[in-house]
């Protein structure tokens, strides 16, 4: 919980930098037509309430604002959300994967970081993904037994909403059970995966999932039903979200992830013993805002090392410049490079390494990190923040498979929550109607380097892997609620929500259009974009820069989330995809 250390924060936030953030707003804001600059803070009349919900399926935020019309908190359709995102977005979240979800409790202005990433199990070794003394291939492992963690989304949607529900466990999936049952039809993105020819949409449980009665596959337009995952949340309704952790459901995830070739080591025990964790919010003031994000394991914290890095005098003029500007986009390039060559080397799971959150974000290490921006020329290199230990660079990789939704509710409250099982269908094997994750290879393949250094990301029993994903809470200088919003993407996760803030809350876009801009991903010496979006005159100016855009090769932005404009919400749902932002 987090009311104090809010409370201090914005005072910061008023005392320590508010003449700085009112003068970089007059240079920044930019409103159509001219005029006076305004702000979205400053825009305040009415206090932030719903109902309002973005996601990435319409049946799934019509399941939320069901909830939300029956008098039900924000956690209460967050529980129901999911439940049918599992259902008709299996390809990105579900029963058998993790999240992060951010909680802000609009009567006593907390904010909470809930984790329900997955865990190793408790055999798990260091060279879990290695064979004959090397390590294995991605997919190889991605496909084995291996790869699956316990999933915490389910346990982690229980202990929120033990803590934030009004309405009953019982009465939040009704929707997915009949839609289940029943039968929905079937989604062009959705369709778009099952028609892969190889990796997870045909192994044999995809097979036989995606696989009509006459042997052809599941296209759009078709209504597929899924009595398996109806009897599974019909039980979760009856028996609370212990239901996947024991009994025969919890023993048919341990069967599923034995079968086959390279078995995994996850046991019922293991299942059993999985805790979510209610976690301190990790809160820092940007411009006139207060941003909020999870802490490690999530890599929320390397979202806030750039934001700040934003702050400092060179990058504010050059990102003040706008979204039309070719310098602006390559300092937002250089500032991702530095961000990422840090988060690559630091950030892990704190129970099991020391993270130096408080060394990244510290104001002279920042400057110093800004500092060498406009020099770059190639990949940066990892720094020294203060109380760091300096670890190898690691070898993790991050595919697609995930998802991002938010919801706020009539009282104010508000949840922006982050949920994955990893890749494609994460590991393509599926255990009571849904697919279990493959969230273990969001591990370092290799724990150390070939000189002995150890990497932060190594695989250790009990320990959860680190996340790009970084679910966003924005507050205003009183701590009251101005926004929500986030995004799927594997690594990418960060450059995506970074864009989202700086278009919102620096550029001064509407939600829809910041969602919509081109994405730009600097991970390294190279950079991915939407080489189609930047249009012939943005795309020369930045090779001017020397930024030459290649194809992004990473799973595509779903940026969902909102900005409160006074009295209503402007929402927005990433074209990229098949959500939409709704209020009523």
């Amino acid at each position: 919980m987090l009311t104090s250390s809010i409370r201090a924060l914005v005072a910061f936030a008023m005392m320590a930098s508010l003449t700085a953030c009112q003068t970089l707003n007059a240079a920044v804001s930019r409103p159509a037509g001219g005029g006076s600059p305004v702000t979205v803070a400053e825009t305040r009349s009415e206090p932030a309430r719903g109902p309002f919900v973005a996601a990435a399926n319409p049946l799934a935020v019509e399941a939320g604002l069901a909830i939300l019309r029956r008098g039900g908190s924000a956690v209460d359709a967050a529980v129901a959300i999911q439940a049918v995102l599992g259902l008709v977005e299996p390809q990105s979240s579900g029963l058998g994967g993790g999240s992060f979800m951010m909680v802000f409790d609009a009567g006593t202005g907390e904010v909470t970081a809930y984790d329900g990433r997955e865990t190793a199990p408790a055999a798990a070794t260091p060279e879990l993904f290695y064979e004959n003394g090397t390590p294995l291939p991605f997919m190889d492992a991605v496909l084995s037994g291996r790869s699956t963690g316990v999933p915490g989304a389910v346990a982690m949607l229980g202990l929120a909403q033990k803590d934030h529900g009004v309405l009953a466990w019982s009465d939040l999936f009704g929707d997915a059970e009949r839609l289940a049952r029943d039968g929905f039809v079937v989604s062009p993105r959705l369709a778009g995966m099952i028609a892969l020819t190889g990796g997870q949409a045909r192994t044999e449980w995809a097979n036989a999932y995606f696989t009509k009665p006459d042997g052809t596959r599941y296209v759009a337009g078709d209504t597929l039903t899924n009595p398996a995952y109806a009897e599974t949340v019909a039980a979760l309704a009856r028996e609370g979200a212990g239901a996947l952790y024991s009994g025969p459901r919890a023993q048919a995830i341990v069967d599923t992830v034995h079968a086959g070739a390279r078995p995994g080591a996850l046991t019922a025990a293991d299942l059993a013993a999985y805790r979510p964790i209610a976690r301190e919010a990790l809160c820092r003031p940007f411009r006139v805002y207060v941003v909020c994000i999870p802490p490690p394991p999530s890599s929320g914290v390397s979202l806030l090392q750039l934001l700040a890095m934003a702050e400092t005098p060179g990058a504010a003029r050059e990102l003040a410049l706008g979204e039309t500007s070719p310098e602006a986009w390559t300092m937002f390039a250089q500032l991702q490079r530095l961000m990422y060559a840090d988060r690559d080397r630091y950030v892990g799971d704190p129970a099991f390494v020391g993270v130096p959150v408080a060394g990244l974000l510290d104001p002279d290490y920042v400057a110093d990190r800004a500092a060498l921006a406009p020099g770059l020329t190639g990949a940066a290199s990892a720094g020294t923040p203060p109380g760091g230990i300096f670890r190898a660079p690691d070898a993790t990789q991050e595919p697609a498979g995930t998802s991002h939704f938010v919801v706020v509710d009539a009282r104010g409250n508000a949840v922006s929550m982050t949920t994955t099982v990893e890749s494609v269908f994460g590991s393509g094997r599926m255990a009571n109607g849904y697919f279990l994750n493959n969230q273990l290879t969001d591990f370092s393949f290799t724990p150390t380097t070939p000189e002995g250094q150890p990497v932060a990301n190594a695989v250790a029993a009990g320990k959860r892997p680190r996340s790009s994903m970084s679910p966003v809470i924005i507050l205003d200088r009183q701590g009251r609620l101005v926004g929500a919003m986030g995004s799927p993407g594997g690594s990418s996760i960060l450059a995506y929500v970074a864009k989202g803030l700086i278009g919102t809350l620096v550029w001064d876009l509407p939600v829809q259009a910041a969602f919509d801009l081109p994405n730009l991903v600097a991970k390294g010496p190279g950079f991915g974009a939407d080489t189609s979006r930047f249009g012939p005159t943005l795309e020369a100016g930045l090779a001017a820069t020397g930024i030459v855009l290649a194809p992004n090769t990473s799973e595509n932005s779903g940026l969902h989330g909102g900005i409160w404009r006074g009295d209503h919400w402007d929402g927005g749902a990433d074209d990229r995809r098949e959500g939409v932002a709704r209020t009523d």
